[in-house]
């Protein structure tokens, strides 16, 4: 193999595929990025087994050929060499590097032994915006489950009906629902782990469409020069459409500013007890907030719109304040039934987005 490359160039797309390299491998080949030259054009391909990404870029190619070298040492030697061009020649599993003034030899692997990219035979597509990507995933994946044994429940439901799909993030104590009006000749669901997600919105361009294939174990992205493989998460998701009810006793209009502060000024308090409590009073038109603890206690008053029912009620504030950091815009709805039921939160402008909480049952 032997090859000319910008390195500006190469030192993007090796940052591009560095996203699938696991630091957990036991496996040493996939410490590696494959690297295949043909046509003028350099491939590189990474994976953990869960996630696999390629990537092209155009180059001078003068002998073609694919070998194996190191993501971390032959990122880093990349990232710091000065000159505009690259040349690369391998030799019986020997990369020399040349940039200037800088002269590597590099160890690298056969790549024969490099697992494939998954196998795709049938799929279905469909086409999204790379910024309705970005909001869907900064708006849910907050709210997966961190427990690995419930392994469902780290992943984003995909829920894709005829003239919209719903993305869906809970973990037993909040859920959060991004919905994209989006018309499809299909329907499916399919659940997603969150960590692709988010490697995902780390290398997706900005004003882009991205086409979507499904297959029955994966999901594919496709974008540019790149293509990003994720494998998805089987089993039964948990039925959310059963907690969206509509009977609220209570629906409150209140600044959202206002009441973060106040619940982030609650919660100061809040933190020094192990479930974060804070308590509301609503009343009237205010929203009261109370919380203690051993060291001390604190009391927040916010102006709400009048209502007809007073409610008390607690929840964890972390909760709470995860999804007031989602939201976008000032005029939120806050919707109650019980002290036993969730609290659903949305948008006045945007029924796009709605995010739920459960309340934590008082004593008494």
């Amino acid at each position: 193999m032997k090859i000319r490359i910008n390195r500006k160039e190469l030192a993007k797309h090796i940052q591009i595929v560095q996203k699938a390299i696991s630091a957990r491998t036991t496996m040493q080949i996939l410490e590696g990025i494959k690297l295949i030259a043909e046509n003028n054009t350099l491939t590189l391909l990474a994976t953990d087994t869960e996630i696999s990404i390629e990537t092209k870029c155009s180059c001078i190619v003068e002998e073609e050929g694919q070998i194996v070298i190191n993501s971390r040492l032959f990122g880093n030697i990349v990232r710091k060499l000065n000159n505009d061009l690259i040349d690369i020649n391998v030799e019986n599993y020997n990369m020399n590097l040349r940039c200037g003034e800088s002269i590597f030899n590099i160890s690298v692997q056969n790549a024969e032994d490099y697992p494939d990219l998954p196998r795709i035979d049938e799929y279905k597509s469909l086409t999204l915006t790379s910024t309705q990507i970005k909001n869907t995933v900064r708006k849910t994946t907050f709210a997966v489950s961190q427990d690995e044994t419930r392994i469902i429940f780290t992943g984003v439901l995909m829920d894709i009906k005829k003239d919209y799909i719903n993305f869906v993030a809970l973990d037993g104590f909040r859920m959060a629902i991004q919905k994209i009006v989006k018309d499809s000749d299909f329907e499916n669901s399919i659940i997603i782990p969150s960590r692709s997600l988010n490697e995902l919105v780390k290398i997706i361009d900005d004003d882009c469409d991205i086409e979507i294939m499904i297959s029955r174990n994966n999901i594919i992205f496709s974008f540019n020069n790149t293509v990003f493989y994720s494998t998805l998460l089987s089993g039964e998701f948990f039925n959310y459409n059963g907690l969206l009810r509509d009977n609220n006793t209570i629906s409150l209009h209140v600044d959202r500013h206002e009441f973060q502060s106040a619940v982030e000024r609650a919660s100061l308090l809040a933190r020094e007890d192990r479930a974060n409590l804070i308590k509301l009073n609503i009343e009237e038109n205010l929203i009261e907030i109370k919380s203690n603890s051993e060291i001390g206690d604190v009391f927040e008053k916010v102006k709400t719109s009048d209502v007809s029912e007073s409610l008390r009620i607690a929840f964890n504030s972390k909760y709470i304040l995860d999804g007031l950091k989602i939201l976008e815009e000032d005029d939120i709805i806050l919707n109650f039934t019980d002290s036993v039921n969730p609290l659903i939160i949305t948008e006045r402008e945007n029924d796009s987005y709605i995010y739920l909480v459960l309340p934590v049952r008082l004593a008494g």
